[in-house]
């Protein structure tokens, strides 16, 4: 890195310095910090070449002045903040966007907003303009948080489709439905009849097309749906053994249970285990997601792989496109159904 003394001290490189460098003048520095816009790929070369050997780093401040923008991404968890300690899916997702948007150079702040106290202080935040858009996580339905981002312009992209608002807000999800049929129609090959399921949360798009799915099959199947083998979670490890134990009471015949999350998956065979129902052997257990929850569970879990580094980067995609002026767009993908030991 070059640095430069004044008075005893060595100041950082600035963009007169990147410009003496590499031949050019400032302006054509400046364009290229910009977008590379008019700029003749030896110049850009040139300009990046001494970028790297001045050390020159981008004084943000400055260039929001002039953009008028922030030249950041908010990632806004509107869970309790216990939930995203607990919940592994949280931070794979955090990690995959924050690598994604290291590539642009855009550093990423982590919002934990659980109460509606604390989703009104992070909303006056945001629209107060100090980032340029939201990766919005696990928004409940009857949530105001994307209403009012929206409303207020502000960039947004769900992760999972919102209900009642995917023809307003940007979104990436993972086929849940479909990952849900090939979960069930795992189990039924296997020849299970008297298959349970815990559901996600019915407030979420998780939580509504994982059900679906269920229904689907077993419908497709001949298979009449039994509601005493269906119990809402929470998609906590607590929520999944005590809707374990609820499914035991109603069903003691059960012989296989769908689980919405890893998570939840993990409570389910601690609550089977207690109650000495072997798995697979006596109840094969199935759950979704493929988060490290599902590699630590005994038996490793059988379970619905969500593409978490595909979702992290077309997040950020979606994103960006938004930010520089695009339409919202949707993005849908597909599942894969991992199978371990638990089914």
């Amino acid at each position: 890195m070059t640095m430069h003394a004044t008075g005893g001290r060595r100041r950082p490189p600035t963009i007169h310095d990147v410009a003496r460098e590499a031949g050019v003048s400032r302006g054509t520095v400046s364009r290229v910090l910009n977008g590379g816009h008019y700029v003749s790929p030896s110049a850009q070369e040139a300009v990046n070449a001494a970028i790297r050997k001045t050390g020159y780093v981008v004084n943000r401040h400055a260039r929001s002045l002039i953009t008028g923008r922030s030249d950041s991404v908010g990632f806004l968890l509107t869970e309790p903040q216990e939930r995203f300690f607990e919940d592994p899916n949280f931070n794979v997702l955090l990690r995959g966007c924050t690598q994604a948007l290291a590539a642009h150079d855009i550093p990423l702040l982590l919002m934990l907003a659980g109460t509606p106290d604390e989703r009104r202080r992070i909303t006056r935040y945001i629209t107060a303009g100090h980032v340029d858009g939201v990766l919005l996580v696990s928004s409940h339905s009857g949530d105001p948080v994307a209403d009012e981002l929206r409303e207020a312009g502000v960039p947004l992209v769900a992760c999972g489709k919102p209900i009642g608002q995917a023809s307003k807000v940007s979104y990436v999800a993972a086929d849940d439905r479909d990952g849900a049929r090939d979960m069930v129609r795992h189990l039924l090959s296997l020849g299970r009849r008297r298959i349970g399921t815990v559901t996600g949360p019915l407030d979420t798009p998780g939580g509504v097309d994982r059900l679906a799915g269920y229904r689907e099959i077993l419908a497709e199947e001949g298979i009449a749906a039994d509601e005493r083998l269906i119990v809402s979670g929470d998609y906590s490890r607590a929520g999944g053994e005590a809707a374990a134990i609820r499914l035991l009471e109603r069903a003691p015949d059960l012989d296989a249970v769908f689980v919405a999350s890893d998570l939840m998956a993990q409570g389910v065979l601690t609550a089977l285990h207690r109650a000495d129902r072997r798995v697979p052997q006596d109840i094969a257990v199935g759950g979704f997601d493929d988060s490290p929850a599902a590699l630590t569970a005994r038996p490793e879990l059988t379970t619905v792989r969500q593409p978490w580094d595909r979702i992290s980067v077309e997040m950020v995609r979606v994103l960006l496109a938004q930010i520089g002026g695009e339409d919202p767009a949707a993005v849908i993908l597909p599942t894969e159904l991992v199978i371990r030991g638990s089914a």
